[in-house]
């Protein structure tokens, strides 16, 4: 009854409308294109940060990383190219090709090497300055000195080399980069890598090169040394190359000034045009990298056992012929580290002291150039090669021996001033010179060992003048007979241990 009563009365409130599927589905389209540009946007940022607006944005949201100081023995892969390679190279191509290979180039360098497809480019070869340029706030770099030098054995390229310093060493570098002065850049002992390539209006190429190990630097013929520091900043919109067309151009009236003043060689006819052949002679006062040199260390000398009673002492000579003659045994100890065990005292405080050899430190005899800052302070450049005391097979002084598990124990506690043996079986990564990386050879890969909590290793061996490294990809194996003679090893933060060795036994 009720029912039928209110069937006809206007219920209370608005009508109910209809949904507007026109609205929602527009909405939800724009949504969707938004959210597909905020995605192509990040790709845009995140895998561009060489463009300007890109290193801007990854700057404030500190996704960008300062360049890395990298060590010698631990630079990334790369390829060593001299000037008629690197001409051979970026000559031929075109302006998208050779765009694509600077935004490739300098989006390593502000990686720092980390994603890298390929093998990464260095310079070598002879160059000389011909101009030098401040750097300010209107260039890529903010600080240090741009050195702008010509290869001595090919006229067609041109080398930017940075040299990124505080401001402080500005003058002192303007003083010793002077127009002139010879630059030679050698794979041994120089990581400089090309982070951009451009070629002028008369077919130049002009390379731009930063020395990824940030080192100390002075003149074979000079007394002050400047050090290098990575750059805390990049002002991507200056634009590359640094020595921009006007001054370029001024720069190579310079050059060519300066080309006709050279000497020619006798017997040779100076043409336009055509380099003369055969290689120029070295110059007097050459650029090189050096680095301070360690004290020389004695050897901890450990007092002789003292005789049994009843028995009669060794004469000290006649012990000496026995410790020559008798191969060393591992001893057994409490501790995971092998002693080499010898009946021998000690040697005699007259036996010249032994020094300790790094990757930046050189053997005594070694040829390369040195320098003596104001100080008097010795320098010595970071070439290799030298020459020490070899042995036969067995016949080493004493010492402990270890194996690749227990460099962990060693790097703790040092070396304690006493002799260290490596023994194991090694993967050569990488050989050059008179050095070679070694890994300890294994079935788990590193990464696994680091998660695991293992420690990776990497052996830097160098080997006396004379002596062939091995190749890389071989496996070297060495016992208690023929060991490496461990001269340091360094535990950095993220685990990795860098042992220090030299080759001490003979062919």
């Amino acid at each position: 009854m009720a029912q039928e009563f209110f069937r006809y009365e206007t219920p209370y409130g608005r009508p109910r409308q209809r949904t507007n599927y026109f609205a929602w589905t527009l909405a939800i389209l724009l949504l969707t294109a938004f959210a597909f540009v905020a995605w192509l946007g990040s790709f845009y940022v995140f895998w561009q940060p060489e463009r300007p607006d890109s290193y801007r944005l990854l700057k404030k949201l500190h996704r960008i990383d300062p360049p890395r100081r990298f060590e010698l023995t631990a630079a990334p892969a790369g390829e060593f190219l001299n000037p008629k390679q690197l001409h051979d190279r970026y000559a031929p191509l075109g302006e998208a090709e050779l765009s694509k290979a600077n935004s490739e180039l300098a989006r390593n360098y502000i990686r720092n090497f980390q994603q890298v497809h390929g093998l990464v480019p260095y310079v070598v070869g002879r160059f000389r300055i011909i101009d030098v340029h401040q750097l300010g706030a209107a260039d890529v770099f903010t600080s240090g000195i741009v050195a702008l030098a010509a290869a001595i054995d090919n006229g067609e390229v041109l080398l930017e080399h940075v040299y990124p310093a505080d401001r402080r060493d500005i003058p002192l570098m303007r003083q010793t980069l002077a127009p002139g002065l010879e630059v030679k850049l050698e794979r041994t002992h120089d990581i400089s890598a090309v982070i951009h390539a451009d070629r002028s209006a008369d077919g130049r190429v002009l390379i731009t090169a930063m020395p990824l190990l940030y080192g100390t630097y002075a003149v074979t013929r000079g007394t002050g040394t400047f050090t290098l520091e990575p750059p805390l900043d990049l002002n991507l919109a200056a634009g590359w190359p640094l020595f921009k067309r006007e001054e370029l151009r001024a720069a190579e009236d310079r050059y060519a000034q300066l080309r006709q003043n050279e000497p020619t060689s006798p017997g040779t006819i100076a043409i336009p045009g055509i380099t003369p052949s055969g290689t120029p002679p070295p110059s007097e006062n050459l650029l090189v990298r050096v680095e301070q040199a360690l004290p020389i260390e004695m050897p901890a000398s450990t007092p002789a056992p003292l005789p049994l009673k009843g028995t009669k002492p060794t004469p000290a000579g006649k012990a000496g012929k026995i410790a020559k003659n008798q191969k060393p045994t591992a001893a057994p100890s409490v501790t995971p580290i092998q002693v080499a065990k010898m009946n021998s005292p000690a040697p005699a405080l007259s036996t010249p002291p032994l020094q300790k050899f790094t990757e930046s430190s050189p053997a005594p005899n070694s040829s390369a150039p040195a320098a003596l800052p104001a100080d008097g302070a010795a320098l010595a450049s970071t070439a290799g090669g030298g020459n020490w005391k070899t042995y036969a097979p067995g016949k080493m002084p004493i010492g402990r021996l270890v194996a690749p598990a227990d460099l962990g124990q060693v790097a703790d506690r040092g070396l304690t001033g006493e002799r260290t043996y490596l023994k194991g079986q090694f993967v050569v990564n990488f050989a050059d010179a008179n050095k070679a990386v070694l890994r300890p050879r294994s079935r788990v890969p590193d990464s696994v060992m680091f998660l695991t909590g293992g420690n990776s290793v990497r052996i830097i061996v160098e080997y006396p003048t004379g002596y062939v490294p091995p190749k890389p990809g071989s496996v070297v194996s060495r016992d208690e007979v023929r060991p490496l003679e461990v001269t340091e090893v360094r535990k950095q933060e993220d685990g990795q241990l860098n042992v220090f060795a030299r080759e001490i036994m003979q062919p």
